[in-house]
């Protein structure tokens, strides 16, 4: 028989200072409600959708997920964000959250996302497009507010851009409400005339100019699963 000796304090880990100071932090006392959109052509692999179920949500709020299926992809959020406003049942629903049916975030990211999304409008987590060449999803220097060239993550910190991917990104969901924006048509792929741009960066676009800031928590960690190999990017 192996004996043990214990000395305890008993205190409980969430006493300890760094965890109550990390608490007041993220506003977890605070409404935190959230509706978790998720696009999908019906092809959305395991792996991935089991990721989503580890997903921390904040406690005392609720994180509803609504999935569209069938819609591209622009398309399908708008369709989204305009079913929540016309449903009263998420009135008190204050945040959007987006997460595409191949991107796989850490358990901690939503947790992670509501830390940001006190300095910021709309904050993402940090992935990467698919492929040896993939670039990061940090999408233009503030300083230069009409640029898209994405930027090389800086580790650990909240990295301030002018735009972002949708693959695991938090809104505030006022900002739809914004009379600057085409009601119903907050996100739209553009391919006409020789230019092309993703439905993320039409929006976040707009949203520049309409004064509104956004950041990429790089150490929110996100997978990008490329079915057809079985390989997270």
């Amino acid at each position: 028989m192996t004996g043990k000796i214990f000395i305890e304090d008993y205190q409980g880990v969430n006493n300890s200072p760094e965890r109550y100071r990390a608490w007041g932090e993220l506003g977890l006392y605070k409404n935190l409600n959230t509706v978790m959109i998720i696009p999908t052509r019906g092809t959305c692999s395991t792996r991935v959708a089991m990721s989503w179920r580890n997903i921390i949500g904040p406690p005392n709020s609720c994180v509803a997920p609504m999935v569209v299926e069938g819609f591209e992809v622009g398309k399908a959020y708008n369709e989204a964000i305009t079913a929540i406003f016309s449903n009263s049942q998420f009135d008190k629903f204050e945040y959007i959250l987006t997460l595409e049916e191949d991107n796989s975030p850490p358990a901690d990211g939503l947790l992670k996302l509501f830390k940001g999304i006190q300095k910021f409008d709309v904050v993402g987590g940090l992935y990467w497009i698919k492929g040896e060449g993939g670039a990061p999803m940090i999408w233009g220097d503030p300083k230069e507010p009409d640029t898209f060239v994405p930027q090389p993550p800086v580790l650990d910190t909240l990295q301030e851009c002018n735009g972002l991917g949708m693959g695991f990104t938090l809104f505030r969901k006022d900002i739809f409400k914004n009379p600057g924006f085409d009601y119903g048509q907050w996100f739209k792929t553009v391919g006409e005339k020789g230019a092309f741009m993703t439905q993320d960066l039409y929006f976040f676009q707009k949203a520049k100019k309409l004064g509104y800031k956004f950041a990429c928590d790089t150490s929110c960690r996100v997978g990008h699963f490329d079915q057809a190999s079985g390989i997270f990017w």
